[in-house]
């Protein structure tokens, strides 16, 4: 249901903004707007609209993907000690703590996704960026520590999804630290994306610690 939620609510603000540019421009990041005009509520709004369609096809399908799997199944098996012989009252109450803690990683991953781009470039104009890349990057990584076995596919190749997160934590790190916050050359959040992944590690294991142990030992003893 809240990624439901989340669907509707980025493609209807993202279509607001297709529609009005100057609303875009009002609500995508702009770390110098945040610093220089005390605009904060970019912080959060920028993680509902997108630059195009195919930016936005792009990160709904990701969502879609990977959100429901962790709202619906993976974060209420957390909040079950046995859910092969859970009540439905022990499963209800799951399901609300499930609902809440996925809230924090969505909204938690935005905020983590863009603190270090607020740093590098408050004091430069000309950059911003948009889209929820960084929210989904922190479900899809809380994903991969949970099932950390699935096949996912890059480019067609299927990979096991620690494997692929690997790949893509390097290449993210890789690329944030070529970036110059040129407006006219790389548009893409790398440093965006590390960080939600990372936050996407962080917060699921710290909802469950012992995920840490069953990761390792899943990608040693295979």
């Amino acid at each position: 249901m809240v990624t439901t939620a989340f669907i509707i609510i980025i493609i209807v603000f993202s279509a607001y903004c297709f529609y009005d540019k100057s609303k875009m421009q009002k609500y995508l990041f702009h770390p110098y707007s945040i610093k220089h005009h005390g605009e904060h509520y970019r912080f959060l709004t920028h993680a509902f609209i997108h630059g195009d369609t195919l930016h936005l096809g792009l990160n709904l399908f990701s969502l879609w993907m990977f959100g429901y799997a962790v709202e619906e199944i993976y974060y209420v098996n957390i909040f079950i000690d046995n859910p092969l012989n859970a009540s439905d009252e022990e499963r209800m109450h799951a399901v609300k703590l499930a609902r809440l803690a996925y809230i924090g990683l969505f909204t938690g991953g935005i905020y983590a996704a863009s603190f270090t781009e607020f740093f590098r470039y408050k004091n430069i104009p000309s950059y911003s960026s948009l889209g929820a890349s960084g929210a989904i990057n922190a479900i899809m990584f809380s994903f991969i520590i949970i099932q950390p076995f699935q096949i996912l596919n890059l480019f067609f190749l299927p990979l096991p999804a620690w494997l692929l997160g690997i790949l893509f934590l390097g290449g993210s790190y890789y690329l944030s630290k070529r970036k110059t916050g040129d407006p006219n050359t790389d548009r893409i959040g790398h440093e965006a994306h590390f960080w939600g992944a990372i936050y996407g590690i962080l917060f699921t294991i710290a909802l469950k610690p012992s995920l840490l142990t069953h990761f390792f030992k899943v990608i040693f003893n295979r």
